[in-house]
């Protein structure tokens, strides 16, 4: 199987439509319609159900959709690392969610610019579970993730601090003298919902609450009294007046780690993490 010939498919199979499948790939239809026919003939399985109205995915091709995207995700993967490792001087991507582990970052960052070997270091700041995608499709070399809001299925990594979590609300709310609170609490709450935070694919859960992108527009919001939200007690460094934290006793663990690709042999990066754990 060619990875041309999964670009088509993918394509087809997230469209459901061979025109604009066709437009998307600038190409013509009919060589597009040939190409899914003769892939479908080479494996044995039909990937799509088509109707004069409309075009379905098969089981089979569901799979296909899945598995090429991850397919097609470590070929692009390979070309950027591969790209990055020629250049003249050396260097690192790492990425991490804006507003998260800040302080940590920052003692990171010091503490490896010290070291006589460092390279440059490029650090990405990204909105929500852009992390994990960056450095799973080769645009990053490393990345801190927050266990179990990111998966490091697949990845090498190590644990740097495990934390508990505190909710954020409006100063002044009748929760804020709290010495702590519950879930079942923060969740009740009729004048103050929960906040909306995207889900890997972009759509947010149901529920009352804003849809938030970042972290300067969440805490705005909780500012305002629009909402509130549970995060790692880490946050509080860097919250402004008018927001209040509270921790939340039976809210779970947050475990901040440092992660790359475990293939990776790049001496930099080796670097870069032994300064991590050090810390």
């Amino acid at each position: 199987m060619e990875t041309r010939e999964l670009r088509y498919f993918v394509a087809v199979a997230e469209e459901l439509h061979f025109g604009r499948a066709a437009e998307r790939l600038g190409i013509a239809q009919p060589p597009l319609s040939r190409a899914i026919q003769q892939l479908e003939r080479r494996m044995g399985v039909a990937l799509l159900e088509r109707t004069s109205r409309a075009v379905h995915l098969t089981e089979a091709g569901s799979v296909l959709l899945r598995e090429g995207r991850a397919a097609l995700d470590s070929v692009d993967a390979a070309e950027r690392r591969t790209r990055r490792a020629a250049a003249s001087r050396p260097s690192l991507v790492l990425v991490t969610k804006a507003g998260a582990s800040s302080e940590l970052l920052a003692k990171l960052l010091d503490a490896y610019a010290a070291e006589p070997d460092a390279v440059d270091v490029e650090v990405v700041l990204c909105g929500v579970r852009e992390q994990e995608q960056m450095l799973r499709n080769g645009r990053a070399d490393v990345a801190l993730l927050h266990r179990p809001h990111d998966s490091t299925v697949g990845l090498d990594a190590e644990e740097l601090r495990t934390e508990q979590q505190v909710v954020l609300l409006p100063a002044g709310h009748p929760l804020s003298t709290r010495p702590h609170v519950r879930m079942a609490e923060i969740e009740a709450l009729p004048d103050l919902p929960m906040a909306r935070w995207p889900r890997a694919d972009g759509s947010y859960p149901d529920g009352p609450g804003p849809e938030v992108r970042d972290h300067t527009q969440l805490i705005q919001l909780i500012a305002l009294g629009r909402t509130l939200v549970v995060l790692p007690e880490s946050v509080r460094t860097q919250l402004r007046d008018g927001i209040a934290t509270v921790p939340v006793a039976d809210a779970h663990e947050v475990t901040t780690v440092i992660a790359w690709p475990p293939h990776s042999r790049s001496r930099p990066l080796a670097h870069l993490i032994r300064v991590a754990t050090r810390l």
